[in-house]
């Protein structure tokens, strides 16, 4: 039977144009198709910050400026970009499954995900979305649109919209039937179009992002995933950051990890959702369940347990 793994791919996989994008989910594809021949059942999640800011912005500007369209709701924009990326790595993995005679099917689900309409999220807006900016051009967009910005690592002005708790992943049954089949799927694109449940199966879209590490966590939960592989731009984890007595970490248990974030190693909005997230996976999956958090190019690696930081109980 294979090993059933959940990967979140990190912004450093997907690029911030259509043609960048294209281009680098070439290697994306690649890696991934790796983990298809070493046996693995694969499940993916995307992020979509840079993407669903441009694809908002671009309609409301548009939509002020004589464009003659509409402004595009948040949920439908995430909506957008879940379809798009979806696209973009499907063309790229069908393309490498068939260079190497390997018949797996490949989809992307469109997927809603439930939230709690009280999370204390939408009082305060926390997660990245869009563009970098200047102080001065993130000065002129709150002047005109009323929009939150905050400064982002030191690399510039990004609006930041709430990030509530993923509580439900509404297309879960669909995702599953199409995991039995051995088939790679695409799914909780962006952290999942954020919804509220209204009664009697309808639900309702809100203006938020979730964290896709959060969300694919989730998923990784109820698929009962043997593995949560969070992909980011760094091959292992590290405790103080770009400092002179760094250190990478090879491996940290949960409570190490939570002692790590009470000294205060992790980025807000960087490292901190995914290390959170891995602990969420391993403290309530089943005996033996680990996480695992590397770079895209090491992923087949560290899942032979060459890199990486392994999360475990």
């Amino acid at each position: 039977m294979n090993k059933r793994l959940v990967i979140a791919l990190g912004g450093n996989a997907l690029g911030k144009t259509p043609q960048e994008q294209l281009d680098l989910v070439k290697a994306t594809a690649s890696a991934i198709v790796d983990l298809v021949e070493d046996g693995y059942d694969v499940v993916i999640g995307h992020g979509n910050g840079p993407q669903v800011g441009m694809v908002n912005l671009a309609f409301e500007y548009s939509a002020k400026n004589g464009g003659g369209t509409p402004a595009m709701p948040f949920p439908e924009c995430g909506a957008m970009t879940q379809g798009y990326i979806g696209y973009h790595l499907q063309q790229a993995l069908q393309k490498e499954l068939a260079a190497r005679g390997l018949n797996n099917h490949c989809a992307t689900v469109v997927t809603q995900v439930v939230v709690d309409e009280k999370d204390s999220a939408f009082q305060k807006p926390t997660k990245p979305v869009g563009m970098f900016y200047t102080k001065e051009e993130a000065d002129a967009i709150v002047a005109a649109t009323g929009y939150t910005f905050v400064e982002d690592a030191g690399r510039g002005y990004r609006r930041v919209v709430p990030s509530p708790i993923p509580v439900k992943i509404v297309e879960l049954s669909v995702v599953e039937k199409l995991v039995e089949d051995h088939a790679i799927i695409i799914t909780v694109g962006g952290g999942g179009i954020p919804v509220v449940e209204k009664g009697n199966g309808y639900y309702e879209g809100v203006a938020a992002v979730i964290d896709k590490d959060r969300a694919s966590a989730k998923l990784a939960l109820d698929l009962h995933a043997d593995m949560l592989v969070i992909l980011t731009a760094v091959e292992k984890v590290s405790i103080n950051y770009r400092k002179p007595d760094q250190k990478d970490l090879e491996k940290m248990s949960v409570a190490e990890a939570r002692e790590y974030i009470a000294q205060g190693h992790f980025a807000p909005g960087s490292m901190l959702p995914k290390v959170e997230s891995c602990i969420s996976f391993v403290e309530n999956a089943g005996e033996g369940s680990v996480a695992l958090i590397t770079s895209l190019e090491k992923a087949a690696e560290a899942l032979k347990g060459h890199t990486g930081t392994i999360i475990t109980k």
